[in-house]
C-alpha cells in the first residue's frame, strides 16, 4: 500500500464511522424492527432493496422512504406508491412508535394485514397518517383520535371494524378524514372537527342520521352505500360543498332547495327514498362538468327548470309526470347538457321532433314513460333499461289526468 493510500485510510474509516452514526440510534433500531415485520411482494428490486443495515450507510440518506431532520426520522413512506408496484406484506410493527419525531407515516397500497398498533397514538408530532388500501383489521385504536396535530387521517380501503367515537374533541387540526371501504358500524360522529374539509365514510355499515350542525367548512362529504336514514335538512348550512355523495342509503324526505344553488360539481343522491318534487326555483349557474344524480328515488310532480345547465343529469326511475320543459331539449341540442336520463318515469311529452340530430357527445334516454310517440329510440339508454319505448297504457292514467292510478302497482325495473 502506498504512503498516500495509508494517509487516506483513516479519513475513509472516519467517514464511514460518521455516516453510520448520522441517524439517532433509537430510530436506527426502530427501522430495523419495522423492516423485520414487512417484506416486498415484488420478487426483485423491491422497495426494501435499499434498506441494508449491514452496510456503513446513513439510513437518512440511503433508505427509500426515509426522511430525516437533525438525525431523527420525520417522514416514513412504506412502499413506492407506483401503480406497477404490488406493495408490501406483513404487519405494522409497534416499533414505529419509537420514531418520536415522525410527522408523516404513509403506507402505500399492498397486502399488509393485522391491527393498527395502538402505540401509534403516542406519536404527538404526527400530522399525516395514511394507511390506505391494504388488509388491516380490527378496530381503529382510540389513541389515534387523540393526536392533536393530525391534519390527515386516511385509513380507507381496509377491513377495519368497530364504531367511531361520538366526537373528536382533540382533533382540532384535522382537515381530511377518509375511512371509506371498511366494515365500520354504528352511527356517524355527532361532533366533527370545526375545520374539516374532506370527509369520506362511504361503503361501510353506518346507520343513523346525518348529525345536525355539521362543520360549514366541509367541501367534500360522502356517506355513500351505508344504511343511513332521515332527512337532508342538516345540509342546508354547508354552502361551500363541492362534492356530495349520499347515494345508496335510506334517506327520506324532500330535497332542500339550497342544494341546487351552490358551487357543487357533484350532487349524488341516487338510490334513496327521497320524496316530493324537484324544487321550483330559477336555474342557478352550474359548474363545468357538473353532475346531479337523483335517480332511483320516489320523486314526483312535474319537472321544473331548476336543473337547467347541469352537464350530466340523471332523473330516471322516479315518478315524474307531465311534459319535459323545452329548456332541457335546447340545452341538449346546444351541447351544454351532455347526459339526460329520464327513463322509467311517467312523463307525457319530450318536445323534440323525431329525427332531430343531437351532438355526438350527448346521451338522452326517455324510454318507458307515458309519451305516446317517443322521439328517441333506445340507442343512448343504459343496457339494463327495459326494451319498451313506452309504458303500457294502463300505467299512465295518472299521467294523463286519471284519478285511480296507484304508483305501487306499476313495476319499476332496475
Amino acid at each position: 500500500m502506498t504512503h498516500l493510500a495509508l494517509l487516506a485510510l483513516p479519513v475513509l474509516l472516519c467517514f464511514l464511522c460518521n455516516a453510520s452514526s448520522q441517524i439517532h440510534p433509537t430510530d436506527f433500531d426502530a427501522l430495523r424492527e419495522i423492516r423485520s415485520s414487512l417484506a416486498d411482494l415484488a420478487v426483485s428490486d423491491g422497495f426494501f432493496s435499499t434498506w441494508n443495515f449491514s452496510a456503513a450507510v446513513d439510513p437518512c440518506s440511503a433508505f427509500a422512504g426515509v426522511t430525516c431532520e437533525a438525525s431523527r426520522v420525520t417522514i416514513l413512506s412504506l412502499g413506492t406508491g407506483l401503480s406497477a408496484s404490488p406493495g408490501l406484506f406483513g404487519e405494522l410493527s409497534p416499533a414505529i412508535s419509537q420514531l418520536t419525531h415522525l410527522t408523516q407515516l404513509i403506507l402505500f397500497a399492498g397486502e399488509v394485514t393485522g391491527p393498527i398498533p395502538a402505540k401509534l397514538g403516542t406519536l404527538r408530532n404526527l400530522r399525516v397518517l395514511s394507511l390506505t388500501s391494504n388488509r388491516l383489521t380490527g378496530e381503529i385504536p382510540l389513541q389515534i383520535f387523540g393526536l392533536a396535530n393530525l391534519h390527515t387521517l386516511d385509513l380507507g380501503y381496509n377491513r377495519l371494524t368497530g364504531s367511531l367515537p361520538p366526537a373528536f374533541p382533540v382533533l382540532g387540526q384535522l382537515r381530511v378524514l377518509v375511512l371509506a371501504e371498511n366494515k365500520i358500524s354504528g352511527e356517524m360522529p355527532l361532533f366533527l372537527p370545526n375545520q374539516i374539509l374532506h370527509l369520506d365514510l362511504s361503503n361501510n355499515n353506518l346507520s343513523g342520521t346525518l348529525p345536525q350542525g355539521m362543520p360549514v367548512s366541509l367541501r367534500y362529504l360522502s356517506t355513500a352505500n351505508n344504511q343511513m336514514s332521515g332527512n337532508l335538512q342538516g345540509l342546508d348550512p354547508l354552502s361551500d360543498l363541492e362534492y356530495l355523495d349520499l347515494s345508496g342509503n335510506q334517506f327520506n324526505g324532500t330535497l332542500p332547495e339550497s342544494l341546487f344553488c351552490r358551487s357543487t360539481t357533484s350532487l349524488l343522491l341516487q338510490r334513496n327514498n327521497l320524496t316530493g318534487g324537484i324544487p321550483n326555483s330559477p336555474p342557478c349557474p352550474k359548474s363545468k362538468g357538473s353532475t346531479i344524480d337523483l335517480s332511483h328515488n320516489l320523486l314526483d310532480g312535474e319537472l321544473t327548470t331548476a336543473l337547467i345547465g347541469v352537464e350530466a343529469l340523471f332523473l330516471n326511475h322516479n315518478r315524474l309526470i307531465g311534459a319535459v320543459p323545452k329548456e332541457y331539449v335546447e340545452s341538449v341540442e346546444s351541447g351544454t347538457m351532455k347526459t339526460l336520463y329520464l327513463q322509467h318515469n311517467y312523463l307525457t311529452e319530450f318536445p323534440m321532433e323525431a329525427g332531430t340530430m343531437l351532438p355526438e357527445t350527448s346521451a338522452v334516454c326517455v324510454s318507458f314513460n307515458c309519451i305516446t310517440s317517443p322521439p328517441l329510440g333506445l340507442a343512448d339508454c343504459p343496457a339494463r333499461t327495459a326494451d319498451q319505448l313506452s309504458r303500457p297504457p294502463g300505467q299512465c292514467s295518472v299521467a294523463h289526468g286519471g284519478s285511480r292510478f296507484n304508483y305501487s302497482s306499476s313495476k319499476l325495473l332496475p
